[in-house]
C-alpha cells in the first residue's frame, strides 16, 4: 500500500480522537481547580534571549513565540490569579521524531504554590493521558554521579569534556561548561529516565536557572529551583519556582545576548514589557510548560510526533 495523499492528515483518526479526549480531561481538571483559561498572542515584538532556542522572525511584526511564558506572567502581575492555556508555539530548526517547528504547549502558573506542590499536579495531569503510572524524583547531581561518576556542580569543564568524548563522540572539541552538561544530560542520562514511571529531575545547576530563582540544596550548594519531567526517556515538562527579581532577570538576559554574540547568533530584543511586569510585582508563583504533543505521542504509544499531529511542518 502506498503513502496516503499529501493533503491527508499524518495522524490516524483514532489518535486524533484520543488527543481530543486527553485535552478534554485536561480542560476539566483546570476548570475543577478554578484556574482561569487564557489565550495570549503568539506573535510579539520581542522574544526569548536563550541562545539554545531559535525564534522564528516575521518581518515587520516581530517573532513567533517559543512559549507563552512572558505574556502569561504579565497577566499574573496584573492580578489574574492562577492561569493556564494550551498554546501553539514555534521554534526554528526543530524537526525530527520528537520535534516539529510548530507544536502545542500546555502551560500553567499557580500563585502561592511551591515547586513540590506543582510537581504533584504535573504528575496528576500526565496521568490523565498515561494512566496510573508510578512517580520518582532524582536530583540532577545524583544522576550525574550515578551514570557518569561526576559531580556536575563542582567538577571542572575539562572533566565534562573528557566524559563526553569518552562516551558520545561529540562533533566539537571546545564548548562552554553548560554545553557539555546539556550534551551529557541529553545523550547519556535522559534515555534512562522514566522507563516505567514518571521521573522528575530537580535541583539543576545555577547556570541553567533561566527564569527560575536560586536556592540551596540539602548539601548547601546553590541550585536552580527548577524541575523537569521525563517518561520513557522523553522530556515532557519544565517547571520553575519563578524568579521575582527584575534586575536579576535583566542580568540573565544580558548574559544570554553576550553568549549569542559569541556564538554568532542574531541579537534579539529584550522584552521590556515583561521586565516591567516583574518589576511591578509578580506574585510568588510556580509555573510549568508541558509538551502536549509528546504527552499524546506517549499515551498512544506512537513512534513520532507525526502520528499525533494533523499536518506536521514541511519545509518548502
Amino acid at each position: 500500500m502506498g503513502r496516503p495523499p499529501a493533503w491527508q492528515a499524518s495522524a490516524p483518526l483514532a489518535n486524533l480522537r484520543r488527543r481530543a479526549e486527553i485535552v478534554a480531561r485536561i480542560r476539566c481538571h483546570f476548570a475543577a481547580e478554578g484556574l482561569l483559561e487564557v489565550d495570549t498572542p503568539q506573535l510579539c515584538l520581542a522574544t526569548v534571549t536563550d541562545p539554545h532556542l531559535q525564534s522564528i522572525e516575521v518581518a515587520g511584526y516581530g517573532y513567533l513565540q517559543t512559549s507563552p511564558e512572558y505574556a502569561m506572567k504579565r497577566l499574573l502581575a496584573a492580578g489574574s490569579g492562577s492561569i493556564w492555556q494550551i498554546a501553539h508555539v514555534f521554534r526554528g530548526n526543530e524537526c525530527g521524531r520528537r520535534h516539529n517547528p510548530e507544536f502545542s504547549m500546555l502551560e500553567w502558573y499557580r500563585v502561592g504554590c511551591t515547586p513540590e506542590r506543582l510537581m504533584a499536579e504535573v504528575a496528576t495531569v500526565a496521568r490523565l493521558a498515561l494512566g496510573e503510572v508510578g512517580c520518582v524524583s532524582h536530583r540532577y547531581r545524583d544522576l550525574f554521579r550515578q551514570h557518569l561518576g561526576l559531580d556536575p556542580l563542582t567538577c571542572d569543564t575539562a572533566a565534562l569534556r573528557q566524559a563526553a568524548q569518552a562516551r558520545l563522540d561529540p562533533a566539537f572539541d571546545d564548548a562552554d561548561r553548560d554545553t557539555w552538561l546539556e550534551l551529557l544530560m541529553s545523550q547519556a542520562i535522559e534515555p534512562h529516565l522514566g522507563r516505567d514511571e514518571l521521573c522528575f529531575v530537580i535541583d539543576y545547576p545555577p547556570s541553567q536557572a533561566a527564569l527560575a530563582r536560586l536556592r540551596s540544596d540539602r548539601d548547601g550548594q546553590p541550585v536552580a529551583a527548577r524541575f523537569e519531567l521525563y517518561f520513557r526517556g522523553v522530556e515532557l515538562a519544565n517547571g520553575y519556582h519563578e524568579l521575582l527579581d527584575a534586575g536579576e532577570q535583566r542580568r540573565r538576559f544580558a548574559a544570554d545576548l553576550q553568549r549569542r554574540s559569541e556564538l554568532g547568533l542574531p541579537a534579539v530584543p529584550i522584552d521590556e514589557e515583561f521586565l516591567a511586569a516583574i518589576d511591578s510585582g509578580l506574585p510568588d508563583c510556580s509555573g510549568v510548560a508541558l509538551g502536549l504533543d509528546r504527552l499524546v505521542m506517549l499515551a498512544v504509544d506512537a513512534g513520532s510526533l507525526q502520528e499525533v499531529l494533523n499536518f506536521p511542518c514541511r519545509r518548502g
